[in-house]
């Protein structure tokens, strides 16, 4: 058991101080090892860190080595405090795939947040567009919104005036815009805006019509939801409320019959 632990101890210190390379080992049966990487991985990476200088494979290798280090420290405890069998030790193992798994899940929280972001923002930005529509050009709109646009939207607002200018008159920048921020209406609300864009002068202020309400709809939703959520959120203290108030109550009774039968 000493050895054990001892060789446990050791593999930590050199996976710590880089002098064994999980990274290097993990490279030669690289085939094998990238099974383990989800199918959205990449896309969900991408979302959160962008394009710019990202080493997708150092990301993965990174959270399997956390894993192992995570198996190595829990086995190593296990061995030390005299509860090494085979149950804990395979429980050290679960422990270790979900600590790789949560570089994952944490991604993935972190998309939903980014869409539950983007879906409340959208129709108050869509809101602010709509004025300056009845006053400008569609790409030009665009561009006077940009400073005035939450910030979530900034980058894709700039990357769809960006491909407008250099002549792209397709309806493909507004498409990649909705599908940077894939929410429920921003496809739907993109071809709107294209097809507000290519109207004549006679019917813009049909379009103009059109686009309001739909927006107006857009506003209304957001804000029901905002109004559930806050809801949800009252609904969730008083129950948390009432539970430590009645655990409270019944504790007291408890030491209080305690201290009668011991009277």
């Amino acid at each position: 058991m000493r050895f054990v632990i001892v060789a446990v101890a050791v593999v930590l210190i050199f996976i710590v101080n880089n002098i064994i390379k999980p990274k290097a080992i993990l490279g030669q049966i690289s085939p094998i090892v990238k099974k383990l990487m989800e199918k959205d991985y990449v896309f969900l990476l991408r979302v959160k860190y962008g394009d710019k200088d990202l080493d997708i494979n150092s990301l993965f290798y990174g959270r399997i080595r956390n894993g192992i280090i995570a198996t190595a420290v829990i086995i190593f405890l296990l061995f030390v405090t005299g509860y090494a069998n085979y149950m804990f030790i395979l429980l050290a193992f679960v422990a270790g795939f979900l600590v790789f798994k949560s570089g994952y899940t944490n991604l993935k929280k972190y998309y939903k947040a980014r869409l539950h972001y983007i879906e409340s923002m959208l129709p108050y930005y869509l809101k602010s567009l709509e004025i300056l529509v009845q006053h400008y050009t569609v790409p030009v709109a665009l561009s006077r919104s940009v400073d005035t646009a939450p910030e979530i939207f900034k980058p894709g607002l700039r990357t769809l005036i960006a491909k407008i200018d250099e002549g792209d008159s397709t309806i493909q920048p507004y498409i990649d815009f909705a599908n940077e921020y894939p929410v429920r209406d921003s496809m739907r609300m993109m071809r709107l805006l294209y097809r507000l864009g290519l109207g004549s002068s006679q019917d813009k202020h049909e379009q103009i019509m059109a686009f309001s309400k739909t927006v107006s709809s857009l506003q209304n939703k957001a804000r029901d939801i905002k109004y559930k959520e806050r809801l949800e959120g009252m609904e969730k203290r008083t129950m948390i409320m009432l539970f430590v108030t009645g655990g409270g109550v019944l504790l007291v009774l408890f030491m209080s019959m305690t201290v009668m039968m011991g009277i």
